[in-house]
């Protein structure tokens, strides 16, 4: 698969997303980085921890939090994509719903779609992946309400992403999937897919995992969101074991150490 101007081999290894939302109001790192220097700061330390990407994040997706409408989130964004790739040679992946946002994120310089509803929000996005040939990640979500089989309904959920994608253009191999863990989903239906994962791997897609100190490992622990490190780490672990080929997380010194750990020993003969 190529993102940006990197070939990232499937099956090789696990390759890491470094988180870097550049917000005043996301649940763990709100208002951090949301200026321009401050952020390529972070992409700085983000790359020498190991980050394989940079996923650029302009509007919270944390329960309850505020609508931000494409203009407001592209003047967020577009100053720091243009300012990373200035500066670093290395693909940005945008996070967003919004078709508006993806294309001028790209034109800016970005290089992967990361949609947190699967081109299901917006039906121009998955058009604008068509039309710039760039990968995506068509995550799984849904508005709460009961699931007759969990594993199930997400499987067929995906598969319309997926339908959505390759129906506007966008190739099989640009494809990857997210299981949507914290998105529509409660505590014990994201224990549930954290345990199948494997399940997904089965429809022929790289397969990405976001789990980085979310209330699932909190509430496992009892713990805020600045004390999930090693919650995270155990979900990295099992993620690669079940077919993961790619994680997005904050702390990406620890997960890249737990992930060449863990490829290390799933490649031994």
């Amino acid at each position: 698969m190529i993102i940006g101007n990197k070939n990232f081999v499937i099956g090789e290894r696990t390759f890491v997303m470094g988180i870097l939302n550049v917000t005043p109001d996301s649940f763990s790192d709100g208002g951090k980085y949301n200026e321009v220097d401050l952020a390529v700061k972070r992409a700085e330390i983000l790359i020498k921890d190991g980050a394989d990407i940079i996923d650029i994040g302009g509007e919270s997706t944390r329960p309850n939090s505020e609508d931000v409408d494409d203009n407001e989130e592209i003047q967020r964004v577009v100053p720091i994509i243009k300012a990373i790739k200035e500066k670093f040679d290395i693909p940005i992946s945008i996070d967003t719903y919004k078709a508006k946002t993806a294309e001028a994120a790209i034109l800016a310089g970005a290089d992967l779609i990361n949609d947190v509803w699967g081109f299901k929000k917006d039906k121009n996005m998955a058009k604008i992946a068509a039309k710039y040939k760039v990968p995506c990640i068509l995550m799984h979500n849904r508005e709460d309400f009961p699931y007759n089989e969990i594993m199930k309904d997400i499987l067929m959920e995906l598969i319309d992403s997926i339908n959505l994608a390759l129906e506007a253009g966008v190739k099989r191999e640009n494809i990857i999937l997210d299981p949507g863990i914290g998105f529509g989903k409660n505590y014990e239906e994201n224990l549930i897919v954290m345990n199948n994962l494997e399940q997904i791997k089965t429809m022929g897609f790289p397969m990405l995992l976001g789990t980085s100190r979310k209330s699932m490992i909190g509430n496992a622990l009892g713990l805020p969101v600045d004390n999930r490190v090693e919650g995270t780490l155990a979900t990295t672990v099992i993620g690669i074991m079940k077919g993961c080929e790619f994680v997005r997380v904050h702390d990406v010194l620890e997960n890249k150490r737990a992930c060449i750990m863990t490829d290390k020993i799933l490649s031994s003969k």
